[in-house]
């Protein structure tokens, strides 16, 4: 494909007092962008910790994390059912997943196609309150996911900060980099932001960032959340004026869409008016002969 249509969500987490709550506001979404025509959806990270809710809230985090683990396969069957039903790629924000042979949490961002297949790219990097409160343990494999339209990778949150990760994907052919994030103030909205448009324009890609808007202010480290989703590309004559294809208004509900061009960022790499992926191959050269000179 050439051209492909993306949404990418502003979700409001709120409670809920039955899983089919939750679901009814996912799969409502999802038909949303159906019949916008979307081939692409990005939920953001930590978006199921609306279920939550449905348990004792005075509990330690870290046990109703466990407890939302328990979810998963519940959340699986309707995320791949939905994205085969309307034929359409969900990048289905995160979940919390136990691994019961060694007792552990991790933060992994499911990727649903629409012939129901699925592909798991873990969260790499903790934040504090993560590793420090609810116990959740970093995964170690960086995937790039082969789609009709192309090869996608996923930054979840935390990970886009981390340069050599966007720019892994990127050199295995990842046009479109989708960063799910769940960010409680504005600073910390903002370190994600910054970070994913100078991924787009390090890596000539598509960055799509979704955020969570709304609260629990029952829930510890999401009683608060500061979003605005946005798509974003490379800083160049052949892309939007601001390197913003299209962006929300913040902490409201919304559904951000736009249209990527695949073929423009492909040229872009090879015949932009600069070449940072192209010309970075020289960086562990240049690195390999750091110098440090008194003066």
């Amino acid at each position: 494909m050439e051209r492909i249509r993306v949404a990418s969500l502003q979700y409001f987490i709120r409670p809920v007092q039955t899983f089919d709550q939750f679901r009814d506001q996912v799969e409502a979404l999802v038909d949303t962008a159906a019949d916008y025509k979307c081939h692409l959806l990005v939920f953001p990270e930590y978006f199921t910790v609306q279920l939550l809710t449905l348990g004792n809230v005075k509990r330690p985090i870290n046990e109703q994390i466990r407890d939302l683990a328990k979810q998963v396969p519940r959340f699986l069957e309707l995320m791949r059912e939905l994205a085969r039903k309307n034929r359409l790629y969900i990048v289905a924000g995160t979940i919390p997943v136990m691994d019961d042979g060694a007792d552990l949490i991790y933060n992994d961002s499911f990727f649903f196609g629409p012939s129901g297949n699925v592909g798991i790219q873990g969260k790499l990097h903790m934040t504090r309150f993560e590793t420090e409160e609810w116990k959740v343990s970093p995964r170690s494999v960086l995937r790039v996911f082969e789609t009709d339209f192309g090869k996608v990778a996923i930054a979840i949150c935390y990970d886009v900060e981390f340069p050599e990760i966007a720019r892994a994907g990127a050199r295995e052919g990842a046009h479109i980099l989708a960063v799910p994030s769940c960010t409680d103030d504005r600073q910390s909205f903002l370190r994600v932001r910054y970070c994913a448009h100078s991924r787009a324009i390090e890596n000539q890609m598509y960055v799509i960032h979704s955020t969570t808007v709304g609260s629990l202010p029952m829930v510890p480290a999401v009683s608060l959340n500061y979003g605005q989703a946005s798509i974003v590309t490379p800083s160049d004559f052949a892309f939007s004026r601001d390197g913003i294809l299209a962006e929300g208004n913040p902490n409201q509900e919304m559904m951000v869409i736009g249209e990527l061009n695949l073929k423009t960022i492909a040229e872009s790499r090879s015949s932009g008016t600069v070449l940072p992926l192209l010309e970075s191959r020289r960086t562990a050269e240049i690195v390999s002969r750091l110098e440090v000179v008194p003066v």
